[in-house]
C-alpha cells in the first residue's frame, strides 16, 4: 500500500486528475448526441429520421431578409404628447421675457403654437418618412371607451430643424415694419423650445411589429416522427441547417429530465482518462526513467494539456480553426527533450484529446496524424534552427496531401475544394516554423537542455571554452580528442552524439583553477615533485568540484555538469595512491583521500566519457602506437572500469561497450598512425643534380 501511495505516485495521479478536469471544464458541452455538421458540407451519418414532431422554421438567411423587409415597410405608431406642447410654450414665453417686444412676442408664440398644432415628429419617424417616400402614421385612438388604429396625414407635420425653418421663414413673412429681426437670444429660445410631440408609441408600436414577426417565425411545415430529415452525403442546405439545429434544440429539452447532458459530461471525462491512461502505461513500461522524473512528467502533461487548451480555443473562436493549429509541433518539441517514440506517443495523446471537438473527427485524426509523423521522421535530432523550416515545409505538403485525400474520400470529387482551407494549412506551417521560440522558453521554465543548446556551448569560441584554450591548452587539446572519440561511439550505439561531444568539452574545465598540476600542461617543471601524494591527490581530485562550480557560475545545463560530475565517478587517484602506499608500508592509507566524489556514471553518455577521457589519457604515454598495444590499452582500461563497478549504475549494455571498444581502437590507431618515411637522397645523386641545375 505505501508503494502505491507513494509521493511519486500521487504527484502523477494529481497530474492526470488536475488535466482531465481542467480539458473538461473548457471543452463545450452541448450533447449533440455525437453530431458534428456544417452548413454546404456533406452530411456524413447515415439516414436521421424524426423521432418527434419537428416545425420547419426558416432558415437564417431568409428569416433575416424577411425582418428587414418588414422593418423597411412597417407603418410606426406615433403619440401626441400633450405635455411636451404646454411645458416648451411656456418655457418659451418665459425665455422671451423683455428681450421682445409684445407685438414680436405674441406672433412668435403664435407661430410656435401653429407648429405644434400641426405636429413636431421624433427625428426617428421623420427619417422612416423620408426614406419611406410616405406620409402616413399610425395612431392608436382611446374615444368612447373604443380602441381604434386610425391613419394619419404627416406630411404637414415637421422635424424640428424643420419646424425651426418653417418659424423663421414665417416670421419675416408676416412681421410688421417696426418689429427688429429676431436676436441671436431669440432663436437660441426657439430652437430650445421645439421638442417633438410626435413620438412612437413604443408599447404599441412593438406589440404590432411582433406580431408581423410572428410570419416569419412561424413555421412553414413539420417533419413527421419517422419522416426523413437528413440523408447521407446530402448537402446541408441553409433549410436542413435550420431543421437540424431545431431538433437538436428540442432533443437537448427532452433529455433534460433524464439528466443526459450529467452522462455525456461523464462520457467526455472517461473518454480523456481512456486516452491518458494510455499514455501513463507506455512510460512506466517503455519508459520507467521519464515516468519516474516528475518534472519531465509535469511537463509531458502539462504541454498536452495546454495544446489541447489551445486547439478548442481555435476551434470554438475561429471558423475551422483547428486547421490552424500546428499538431505537428508536439511531436518536434517532445522529441527535442525526450526521444521519437515517446513523441509521437504524445502526438497520438493530443490529436485524439482534440478530436473531441473536431467537425470531422476521421478526417481530422488522418490529417493531423500523418502530419505529425512526417514532421518526426524528418527530424532525428532537432541541433540547428534551419531544421524547423525543413519540417514545416513537409508538414504544409502533408497537410495538402492528406487534404485532397479526404475530399476524394467523402465527396468522391474536388468540389468542396476550399483555398481558404489551403491559406490556413500555410498559415500553421509557419507558426511550426516558429517552434523554436517555445523550445527556448520551456528550456528557461522546465530547465531542461536541448540539442540546439548543446550544439551553441559546443562552439570552441565561447567564453569558457576559449578560456580553457588560453590558460590550459594541453587539456584544452586532450578536450577536443576525447570530444572527437567519444562522439563517434556514441553514434555507433545510438546514443546522443551531440550531447556526448558537448559534454567532453566540458568534462575538464575545473583544471583552469590550476593547470600546471595535471600533466597535459606542465613543461618540464612538476610541482607534485615537492608535494607529498595526498596533498597531490587532493590537487587532481579537486579539479571535479572545481568543475562544478565553474559550471554553476556560468549557468551550464545539469546535463554538461552531470559530465563533470561523473567522468571519473567514484574512481580514485591511483597514481599518488600507490605512491602513498609504497611510501608508507607499514601505514593503514584512506583510500577516501584520494577518492573523487562521483557519482558514478548515470548515463550512456557519460559512460562513453568516462571511457574514452581514460583511454585518451593512457594513451599519450604509450611508446609504441601499433594496433596490439593500442587494442591491450583499451581492453586494459575499460575492463577495469567495469571490474570497479563503474557502470553498475549506468544502463549501458556489454554489447555497447564492445562496440564503443572497437570504435576507440579505430580512432586511436587512425590518430597514431604511422607516417611514411621519406627516404634520404643519397650523395653521388645529389652532386649529379646540382651540376645539371648549374648548366
Amino acid at each position: 500500500m505505501k508503494k502505491i501511495f507513494s509521493k511519486l505516485n500521487l504527484l502523477r495521479f494529481s497530474l492526470a486528475v488536475a488535466s482531465i478536469a481542467i480539458i473538461l471544464l473548457v471543452l463545450p458541452h452541448a450533447d449533440h448526441q455525437g453530431f458534428t455538421y456544417e452548413q454546404n458540407q456533406p452530411w456524413k451519418y447515415p439516414l436521421l429520421t424524426a423521432e418527434f414532431d419537428i416545425p420547419i422554421l426558416r432558415d437564417s438567411t431568409s428569416m433575416r431578409v424577411m425582418r428587414d423587409s418588414i422593418d423597411r415597410t412597417f407603418v410606426p405608431f406615433v403619440k401626441r404628447d400633450l405635455q411636451v406642447e404646454k411645458e416648451s410654450i411656456e418655457r418659451f414665453n418665459s425665455m422671451l421675457g423683455s428681450q421682445t417686444t409684445p407685438d414680436q412676442k405674441r406672433l412668435l408664440t403664435n407661430l410656435l403654437v401653429q407648429t405644434y398644432q400641426e405636429g413636431v415628429l421624433d427625428n426617428a419617424v421623420a427619417d422612416f418618412l423620408r426614406n419611406n417616400h410616405s406620409s402616413t402614421l399610425r395612431l392608436v385612438s382611446t374615444e368612447n371607451n373604443t380602441r381604434e388604429i386610425m391613419a394619419i396625414d404627416a406630411s404637414p407635420m415637421l422635424s424640428p430643424r424643420a419646424a425651426f425653418v418653417f418659424i423663421d421663414s414665417a416670421y419675416d413673412a408676416r412681421k410688421s415694419a417696426t418689429m427688429p429681426p429676431l436676436t441671436q437670444e431669440v432663436v437660441r429660445a426657439i430652437n430650445l423650445n421645439i421638442n417633438p410631440n410626435i413620438v412612437v408609441d413604443s408599447l404599441t408600436d412593438s406589440k404590432y411589429r411582433d406580431q408581423e414577426y410572428l410570419t416569419v417565425n412561424g413555421a412553414l411545415g413539420v417533419i413527421k416522427t419517422g419522416q426523413r430529415i437528413v440523408d447521407r452525403g446530402e448537402i446541408v442546405t441553409p433549410q436542413i441547417f435550420t431543421n437540424l439545429n431545431t431538433y437538436m434544440e428540442m432533443l437537448a429539452t427532452r433529455k433534460s429530465d433524464r439528466h443526459d447532458h450529467t452522462y455525456f459530461i461523464i462520457g467526455q471525462g472517461i473518454y480523456i482518462a481512456i486516452i491518458l491512461s494510455v499514455l501513463y502505461i507506455y512510460l512506466a513500461l517503455y519508459r520507467p526513467a521519464f515516468f519516474s522524473d516528475i518534472r519531465k512528467m509535469t511537463f509531458l502533461i502539462t504541454f498536452i494539456t495546454l495544446f489541447t487548451i489551445f486547439s478548442i480555443f481555435m476551434f470554438e473562436n475561429v471558423v475551422q480553426g483547428l486547421y490552424v493549429v500546428p499538431f505537428a509541433a508536439v511531436p518536434v518539441i517532445v522529441l527535442v527533450f525526450f526521444d521519437s517514440r515517446t513523441a509521437i506517443f504524445s502526438l497520438i495523446t493530443t490529436v485524439f484529446l482534440a478530436a473531441l471537438v473536431a467537425t470531422y473527427p476521421l478526417q481530422f485524426l488522418f490529417m493531423e496524424l500523418i502530419t505529425g509523423l512526417v514532421a518526426t521522421f524528418s527530424i532525428w535530432q532537432l541541433d540547428r534552427r534551419s531544421q524547423l523550416l525543413r519540417t514545416a515545409l513537409l508538414s504544409l505538403v502533408s497537410y495538402a496531401f492528406t487534404y485532397f485525400t479526404m475530399l476524394l474520400i467523402m465527396g468522391g470529387n474536388l468540389s468542396q475544394f476550399s483555398w481558404r482551407v489551403l491559406v490556413m494549412f500555410l498559415i500553421n506551417a509557419v507558426i511550426l516554423s516558429f517552434a523554436y521560440v517555445l523550445i527556448l522558453v520551456i528550456e528557461k521554465i522546465f530547465g531542461f537542455t536541448s540539442a540546439v543548446t548543446l550544439v551553441e556551448l559546443s562552439d570552441i569560441n565561447s567564453p569558457l571554452l576559449r578560456r580553457l584554450a588560453e590558460e590550459a591548452p594541453g587539456t584544452f587539446q586532450h578536450s577536443i580528442q576525447v570530444s572527437t572519440i567519444a562522439s563517434e561511439a556514441a553514434r555507433a550505439i545510438g546514443a546522443n552524439t551531440t550531447l556526448v561531444r558537448t559534454g567532453a568539452l566540458y568534462h575538464d574545465i575545473g583544471k583552469l583553477s590550476s593547470p600546471i598540476f595535471f600533466t597535459e600542461n606542465q613543461h618540464g617543471i612538476n610541482p607534485h615533485a615537492g608535494l607529498d601524494p595526498v596533498t597531490s591527490a587532493k590537487k587532481i581530485v579537486s579539479h571535479v568540484t572545481e568543475g562544478a562550480n565553474l559550471a554553476n557560475k556560468h549557468k551550464l545545463p545539469p546535463l554538461v555538469k552531470s559530465f563533470i560530475m561523473e567522468h571519473h565517478g567514484k574512481g580514485m587517484a591511483k597514481y599518488f595512491y600507490t605512491t602513498a602506499v609504497n611510501n608508507n608500508p607499514d601505514k593503514v592509507i584512506d583510500k577516501a583521500d584520494f577518492s573523487y566524489p562521483g557519482p558514478n556514471p548515470q548515463s550512456v553518455e557519460t559512460s562513453i566519457l568516462m571511457m574514452a577521457d581514460a583511454v585518451e589519457a593512457a594513451s599519450r604515454s604509450l611508446s609504441d602506437y601499433s594496433p596490439e598495444s593500442i587494442d591491450k590499452l583499451v581492453e586494459n582500461i575499460i575492463n577495469g572500469q567495469i571490474a570497479d563497478g563503474m557502470f553498475r549504475e549506468s544502463p549501458i549494455s556489454f554489447q555497447d561497450v564492445e562496440i564503443i571498444k572497437k570504435i576507440f581502437k579505430q580512432r586511436l590507431a587512425t590518430i597514431y598512425h604511422t607516417r611514411v618515411r621519406y627516404p634520404e637522397m643519397k650523395k653521388d645523386t645529389a652532386t649529379a643534380l646540382n651540376l645539371e641545375n648549374k648548366q
